[in-house]
């Protein structure tokens, strides 16, 4: 299993990445997780005709904005997208005049299907709502014969933890430094770090860094550190790195 991280970022783009988007090629499908701006790197890694999966972790649009950008891309077997309830209703008002290309108008189908609706997808899922300020869910994968499970804008709860469960790889979010609370619920190094800790995970790997907060790769790497006072396999993730499974 390989794991691209085209986006990193939280909120906003700077110059140490991309609002937050990841790809995950299997032998049978690609899956990207999130649709921040780095969605629109896709297609330099996307090369096979394998089916084509989106899951989308809430509507917020640092998650959603790349789809702005389909018409860049001719998928012709399409992209089943899933995401909370209401993502086939509000996906279906954005994605359309006057603020981008509409739907039906794409040269790459998209098919909408909002979670526990519709045909499951072909490998086994598990999902949960976390503690956002807007409905938000994170995921858990079994893919290749390991557990991958992938979480952002969540603070610490009891469902982040269960879809962590003795997982290969937690993928969460770090946007937070230390203590900052501004009523939006999000992790910090080391609260992430607990996580791992007592869900039993093997990797920990951080993204979705508040690009106010985050300005350089450096702070990124001191984030690391605190982290790994904790749980010793973490890594911050930056774009482009390359992950195997």
């Amino acid at each position: 299993m390989k794991i691209v991280f085209l986006g990193t970022n939280g909120w906003f783009d700077t110059r140490t990445g991309n609002t937050v988007c990841i790809l995950v090629e299997t032998d049978n499908e690609y899956i990207i997780l999130d649709a921040g701006n780095g969605f629109h790197k896709i297609d330099r890694y996307i090369l096979d005709d394998k089916p084509l999966y989106l899951f989308l972790s809430h509507l917020h649009l640092d998650h959603v904005v790349g789809l702005h950008i389909m018409n860049k891309f001719s998928i012709p077997r399409g992209i089943d997208v899933y995401g909370p309830p209401g993502t086939v209703k509000h996906l279906g008002t954005l994605i359309r005049q006057p603020f981008t290309a509409n739907l039906q108008a794409l040269n790459t189908p998209l098919r909408l299907h909002d979670l526990g609706a519709g045909p499951p997808p072909p490998f086994l899922l598990a999902w949960k709502k976390l503690v956002h300020v807007s409905p938000c869910y994170g995921y858990r994968f079994q893919l290749a014969g390991k557990i991958l499970t992938y979480c952002t804008d969540t603070g610490p709860c009891r469902n982040l933890t269960l879809l962590a469960r003795g997982a290969d790889l937690l993928i969460t979010e770090c946007a937070y430094k230390g203590n900052e609370n501004y009523n939006w619920p999000h992790l910090n190094p080391r609260s992430a770090a607990e996580v791992a800790r007592e869900a039993g995970a093997r990797k920990l790997v951080l993204i979705h860094f508040d690009a106010s907060l985050y300005t350089s790769l450096q702070d990124r790497r001191e984030a690391q550190a605190r982290a790994r006072e904790i749980f010793r396999n973490t890594v911050a993730a930056r774009d482009g790195q390359v992950m195997r499974l």
